[in-house]
């Protein structure tokens, strides 16, 4: 959430801001800043009154104590009707004050000015490029038809058990899914990241503080009887164990990583792009977090990058980097950058990680402050990324390291999954 300060302070760059991510209701900022000068003058007035009541309440003591009743009964009077006063300016203030909280969560966060313009994904930035593209021959399965002919993951089972969108792994494939996960978890924890083992569904305050709701609502499967939200990702309770909390700067930075699996309705995706893993409903992922100083927070958001990067090295396959522009961002980021692998049989870019800075922006609605050198107190910035999410990335593995009579395993998994290929 934007602090009204900042809108206050500059609203024609913040109206600039918000247009890079192609956000059209702009007027709110004013509608904003409005409504807090309705809340400063209705503050204002109430302590007035306030001050009135709190003196002349004072002051009748002692007038009692002189016999100056009549002076008493009079401020008596007054005091009655300045509190008959004070309660409808409590009530307005209380309902501009709610209208202020629900139009400011409207407002997305303000991209860095790193962030390019664009609309969608054809606008983002490629920045980096890495890796080989595999030259796999014409006879090259997808790795929806390499997963039955290994049987590794039965699509057709998940569909009887739920419903498209929530694949069955079994054998080697569940042995693989298991390997990299406890690959990725062992990578993120040697650089210093604290394994978390997070609930899985989180309440509505959660969803809020990360920036889920009310923004992604309909994204969410929601658990009605209990008020529940099944996590579309390992940030959301990870980064809420510090909701409501005062850190000390020594404190700072916490690393955290947490694997998990994630839910997603994915309403509307449909056709051949959500074939097989590309896009699930159910799918794992290892996530990790970081909270910063403000000023620490584009330096971490590098080495979150170069993290994961190394991770992708690490498993030989070709990727590529885009920093998103405006209008591919999400709602709660700052700076997002993407990282794809390129699926040999697909012959396409498939994102399996997306590495972001929020700045304080999740910060102000989680209410996560520290105290600083000078005792003051101030918001931290939260960051989070894929470390890795695994449909794609196990799609890509099984495609690209095809051969006729096997799948290859690279190195650093041989020792996780006990052996160096799939037969």
């Amino acid at each position: 959430m934007i602090q009204v300060n900042v809108l206050r302070n500059n609203p024609q760059l913040v109206k600039d801001r918000l247009a890079i991510k192609n956000f059209k209701q702009t007027e709110l900022v004013d509608d904003i800043i409005n409504l807090d000068d309705e809340r400063k003058k209705l503050q204002a007035e109430f302590d007035l009154l306030q001050s009135k009541i709190n003196a002349s309440s004072k002051e009748i003591g002692k007038l009692m104590s002189t016999g100056k009743k009549d002076e008493a009964e009079q401020l008596k009077t007054s005091i009655s009707e300045w509190k008959s006063s004070i309660e409808p300016i409590k009530k307005k203030a209380f309902d501009i004050e709610k209208k202020l909280e629900e139009t400011l969560v409207l407002l997305p966060n303000l991209p860095s000015e790193l962030v390019p313009k664009g609309f969608s994904a054809e606008d983002n930035l490629n920045v980096k490029e890495g890796g080989q593209k595999p030259l796999l021959n014409s006879s090259a399965l997808p790795h929806w038809e390499l997963a039955k002919k290994y049987k590794l993951i039965d699509f057709e089972l998940g569909t009887k058990i739920t419903g498209s969108g929530f694949p069955v792994y079994t054998g080697n494939g569940a042995k693989l899914q298991r390997a990299l996960i406890q690959y990725f978890l062992d990578y993120n924890t040697t650089a210093g990241y604290k394994e978390i083992i997070p609930p899985f569904m989180v309440n509505a305050d959660s969803a809020f503080g990360t920036g889920q709701l009310p923004d992604k609502e309909e994204q969410m499967y929601y658990v009605n009887e209990d008020g529940f939200y099944l996590i579309p990702t390992s940030e959301v309770p990870l980064t809420n164990i510090y909701r409501d909390v005062i850190l000390k700067q020594e404190e700072l930075p916490i690393k955290m990583t947490a694997y998990s699996p994630c839910f997603r309705r994915e309403a509307g995706s449909y056709g051949k792009d959500v074939r097989g893993l590309n896009r699930l409903h159910q799918f794992e992922k290892v996530e990790i977090v970081q909270i910063v100083q403000a000023e620490k927070s584009y330096e971490t958001l590098d080495e979150m990058v170069a993290h994961v990067e190394q991770l992708l090295q690490s498993l030989e396959l070709p990727y590529r980097i885009l920093r998103l522009c405006g209008g591919d961002m999400g709602f709660a980021s700052a700076l997002t950058y993407d990282f794809e692998v390129f699926s040999g049989a697909q012959k396409r870019w498939l994102e399996v990680s997306s590495v972001s800075n929020f700045e304080n922006f999740q910060a102000n609605r989680l209410k996560c402050r520290y105290k600083d050198e000078n005792n003051k107190m101030q918001l931290v910035h939260t960051l989070n990324g894929s470390s890795l999410a695994l449909p794609r990335i196990l799609a890509c593995l099984l495609e690209n390291n095809q051969t006729e009579n096997n799948i290859k395993l690279p190195e650093v998994l041989q020792k996780y999954f006990g052996t160096n290929e799939i037969k």
